[in-house]
């Protein structure tokens, strides 16, 4: 469903030299940029009366904006109890640890059960930001920290916080083979060309930058720490692809189980039951989007992470690292 929205402001002499699509975020900060931008270019934009398609215009000041333009209405998602492990929670943001399985979004086959439902339930008034304070994902089967605004100027604060990436997010990971040291992949990410559900290395995509650290090394596994410098949809989980060490579990970019030479029937049998990628939102550091205040949570890996680690470390202790 639709419904037609109006909005008319005069532009503050404050804003003179300022773009017209900066102008109009800061006007209406209720509304994204992605979706003022659409309404400039689809002509639902005046100033002082004339329609005006480019977002790149400089105001002077003064100008009479008019909006008239038609809102896509959200579906309305229904509250369920599930339970939240919270993290931190005031009137403006609420860190959470996310467990794996949960999908975050309701989006086609998860209509229900997800965080977005649990987050209905737990804070009614949340219903009245936009996608109920969500500002960044985890996969379904990605556990660890997250963020949600509760409202729209926290939500706003913390969109443009993690757009300047002044949001640090790091995480842990077990990946296929023996990486000697630490890195960096600066390489862009876009929709796979053929599998379109899919994410790929593509020249043409969307700048993607990936820094990791050995944490510990095991015959034919490395357990490491990442940081992300920017968000792209599985952008760890297609980085390691890239460099032939995917995640262990990785349904999807991860391949086989790889069992070093000589390992147990029950190390293997360990290996292959783990079905999930195996990584994990260890740690968010952000400033306060109200206050302005540093601040930071951590969430210890999983028990299931947690067992893999010390089955990889218990056949590295039998076997050593010469019979990889």
């Amino acid at each position: 469903m639709t419904k037609q929205i109006k909005l008319s402001e005069i532009v503050p002499d404050h804003l003179f030299g300022k773009r017209l699509d900066q102008v109009l975020a800061e006007l209406f900060p209720e509304y994204s940029r992605s979706r003022i931008k659409s309404w400039i270019q689809a002509n639902q934009v005046r100033i002082n009366g004339e329609i005006e398609a480019k977002p790149r215009l400089k105001l002077m000041g003064g100008e009479q904006v008019d909006i008239d333009a038609e809102l896509q209405e959200e579906v309305q998602h229904k509250g369920e109890d599930i339970a939240l492990t919270i993290l931190f929670e005031d009137d403006d943001i609420l860190a959470l640890n996310k467990p794996a399985g949960l999908v975050v979004h309701p989006g086609a086959g998860n209509q229900a059960g997800t965080l977005l439902n649990a987050l209905l339930h737990h804070a009614p008034d949340i219903v009245e930001v936009p996608r109920a304070g969500i500002i960044h994902r985890l996969d379904k089967d990605t556990s660890g920290v997250m963020v949600v605004a509760k409202t729209v100027p926290a939500q706003t604060a913390l969109v443009a916080a993690m757009q300047q990436r002044f949001i640090t997010r790091e995480y842990e990971a077990v990946c296929h083979g023996t990486l000697t040291g630490g890195g960096m992949v600066d390489a862009p990410i876009g929709r796979h060309q053929t599998q379109r559900t899919l994410m790929a290395i593509d020249e043409g995509g969307k700048p993607a930058v990936t820094h990791y650290r050995v944490m510990e090394k095991f015959r034919a596994h490395t357990r490491l720490r990442l940081r992300l410098e920017t968000g792209r949809t599985h952008q760890i989980r297609v980085h390691m692809q890239s460099l032939h060490h995917p995640l262990v579990g990785d349904p999807v970019y991860g391949g086989r189980p790889r069992p070093p030479k000589g390992a147990s029937e029950v190390f293997k049998a360990n290996l292959r039951s783990f079905q999930r990628q195996a990584l994990h939102a260890a740690l968010l550091r952000l400033d306060h989007p109200i206050t302005g205040e540093s601040m930071e949570w951590q969430a210890p890996i999983p028990d299931d992470m947690r067992e893999l680690v010390e089955t990889l470390r218990a056949d590295t202790l039998e076997h050593g690292m010469e019979d990889a």
